[in-house]
């Protein structure tokens, strides 16, 4: 299925942050929302559900834990128990919650900066202390980053209790190897500490990549582990608040513990249209992917012939691109000036912790139109 960005006056008829952050004369390629139409199974569904004025209350999962289910054997070769399937609002109460369950107040969890900004957030509200291990420098890798697995051990080793693993990696589009995360589960074993792994981007793990979730990855992940995840980002549905936290014994356990509202909150209207997006609209997916791919690879052309000192590394996951502009002589914070001067609104690297600083992150699921001229006003005030 062919899937393209809808027209700028269209879009900007939209009233998420995306479009109503900044003044219509900015082009705003910051927050990770797509300018897609939505697929057609889903918005379907969505119109049948208001239709019938169903805006009630969750009564349950309903369908969603097997068509999940399904749809991860059919794109990873991975089917978790559904019995250890759970629902919420959204991945950051599943991580805030869970968080909740595995640890005291107090207790060191680790993240691996640059990563996506609001895990910050996430381990200050459960009570914890963060614990920074940046990733490494990895030129033979092609994101250009690795975890530093040494550095992970040693801060479980010092006490840590538990981990947010970012799998595929918000900014970077990295997909971590398989034995990278088995080297990980076998630390969080002999330590006895939580990993509990956002897997939000996997649905948009782009054609040719090999994706492997981490509770597929070994009996320690299992027993290690707790994923959370999400039709939100695969099918632009942040909006309708639905997750999904999964889990298998002994780590089920701390999704049972927790208050019946953590479930009841998921959105009627999410619950639907994830299952109708992930049972129904894999075709517009796959269409969304390659959308992505094409955008990916035009940035790379724009970037080589207007600012070709700028280091970029394609994702192999998700829509957003990781920009090294440090040889602009821009600062720490090219952001800013992008913003006030080329009028295109990106993240600042510096909000995924500090070797963000002189990066910017720029989503790439917009048309060819918009990224080029995005590009084309940056390079007018490049020196």
């Amino acid at each position: 299925m062919n899937v393209e960005a809808e027209p700028l006056e269209t879009l900007r008829r939209r009233t998420s942050v995306k479009w109503t952050e900044y003044p219509p004369e900015v082009l705003p390629l910051f927050v990770a929302e797509m300018d897609y139409p939505l697929a057609p199974g889903l918005s379907r569904v969505l119109h049948e559900r208001i239709a019938a004025s169903d805006s009630g209350y969750v009564g349950s999962p309903g369908e969603l834990p097997a068509v999940f289910a399904d749809f991860a054997e059919r794109r990873w070769g991975w089917r978790p128990a559904l019995g250890g399937i759970r629902t919420t609002t959204d991945v950051s109460v599943a991580i805030v919650e869970t968080l909740r369950q595995a640890i005291r107040p107090g207790d060191g969890v680790v993240i691996t900066s640059p990563v996506y900004p609001p895990f910050v957030d996430f381990v200050n509200e459960a009570g914890a202390v963060v614990v920074d291990v940046p990733l490494l420098d990895a030129a033979d890798r092609p994101s250009g980053y690795a975890l530093d697995l040494s550095g992970i051990d040693r801060a479980f080793a010092a006490g840590a209790r538990a981990m947010l693993l970012c799998h595929p990696h918000n900014p970077l589009g990295l997909i971590h190897p398989s034995d990278d995360l088995e080297a990980l589960a076998a630390s969080a074993a002999r330590h006895d500490v939580l990993v509990i792994s956002d897997e939000i981007h996997a649905p948009l793990v782009h054609a040719g990549e090999t994706f492997t979730p981490f509770l597929s990855i070994s009996d320690a992940a299992r027993t290690h582990g707790v994923t959370v995840t999400s039709a939100s980002k695969g099918f632009n549905l942040a909006g309708f608040k639905c997750a999904l936290m999964i889990a298998e014994s002994p780590t089920v356990a701390l999704l049972d513990a927790m208050s019946f509202e953590v479930g009841a909150r998921t959105s009627i209207l999410g619950l639907h249209a994830s299952i109708a997006g992930l049972r129904d609209d894999e075709e517009w997916l796959d269409g969304a992917i390659a959308a992505i791919q094409a955008s990916a690879e035009l940035l790379g052309t724009l970037l080589a012939a207007k600012l070709p000192d700028a280091g970029y590394r394609p994702p192999r996951a998700g829509f957003l691109a990781w920009l090294d502009l440090r040889a602009l002589g821009w600062g720490d914070a090219p952001a800013q000036r992008i913003l006030d001067e080329a009028k295109v609104a990106l993240v600042p690297g510096l909000d995924f912790g500090a070797p963000g600083a002189g990066f910017a992150r720029l989503n790439l699921a917009c048309s060819p139109e918009v990224l080029t001229e995005a590009i084309e006003a940056i390079e007018r005030i490049a020196p």
